[in-house]
């Protein structure tokens, strides 16, 4: 990322409370991870640690709990820097990702819904009465969906390949949500066209004050998680459509969490080409 880094400022992520993680999860789901967690730190031996499964897809070590609370912890404490004028805008390069995570289960690589804590944090601790959720992972957001769906405060817009994994978002939408399934194969420009006829015209009626972004970069054409084709000067131009919301009604507002994206090439050129938006350079 040549010439990215004068425009960042790399911040340690600290972890999150349990007080803040339960505003959007289970408590008794919340404990049940951290037991698991104290299993494995007990369980490990010198060959290295432990596995165990929370779901099909998804598999804790002795060390996922710190890191998903190190996960939610970055996207809260972007909250409160961008909140509070520290910051412009915030990236938070964090894995676990989070969006499959529900409010009382964990899938799809996910323990904790970052975004999902992220804006429950942004409502109830800061005030805010208008809060979009922006997720343009190959993946539906389900676990976000859980979450957030009809809270009044939130508006979430999402586009996602169809039928795919995991195979929802498209019956009985909340009124709060405007999911746009496409099928595999879907281009750049056709996802343009969604977004300008879809995404923007519910963003500029909703005008929230704080946008919240589900950075996930698996629709990539190289991305072979999915079907789908898009380039990374799609993800900067949808990038820019974001910014351009949040300067009209969120003073520039923006907190993106990193989601999906494992073609590392691909992936590294998205994010990229993100951040240059996001940072203006």
């Amino acid at each position: 990322m040549s010439g990215l880094d004068i425009g960042l400022t790399a911040i340690e992520a600290p972890a999150a409370s349990f007080d803040v993680l339960a505003l959007a999860h289970d408590v008794d789901y919340i404990d049940h991870l951290r037991l698991t967690s104290h299993r494995l730190i007990q369980d490990q031996s010198a060959a290295g640690p432990t596995y165990t499964h929370v779901d099909p897809d998804t598999a804790m070590n002795s060390h996922t709990w710190k890191a998903a609370l190190h996960s939610a912890g970055a996207a809260i404490a972007a909250t409160d820097a961008v909140i509070n004028g520290e910051l412009a805008n915030a990236f938070c390069a964090v894995r676990p990702p989070g969006h499959h995570a529900m409010r009382r289960k964990a899938m799809g690589f996910c323990f904790f819904n970052n975004v999902a804590v992220a804006v429950k944090h942004a409502i109830h601790q800061h005030g805010l009465a208008r809060v979009a959720v922006v997720d343009f992972d190959v993946h539906h957001g389900n676990g976000t969906e859980d979450i957030l769906a009809n809270d009044a405060h939130v508006l979430m817009v999402s586009f996602f390949q169809h039928p795919f994994y995991p195979y929802s978002g498209t019956e009985k939408q909340a009124s709060n949500m405007v999911n746009i399934p496409v099928p595999a194969y879907t281009r750049g420009m056709d996802v343009r066209d969604l977004v300008e006829n879809y995404w923007v015209p519910k963003l500029e009626e909703f005008k929230p004050e704080m946008i919240f972004i589900s950075a996930g970069f698996d629709a990539h054409r190289e991305d072979d998680m999915g079907q789908m084709g898009l380039t990374e000067q799609d993800y900067a131009w949808i990038t820019q459509r974001i910014c351009d919301i949040a300067k009209r009604h969120a003073k520039g507002r923006i907190v993106s969490c990193l989601e999906g994206g494992y073609a590392l090439s691909a992936l590294g050129r998205s994010v990229e080409a993100h951040l240059r938006v996001l940072a203006d350079l």
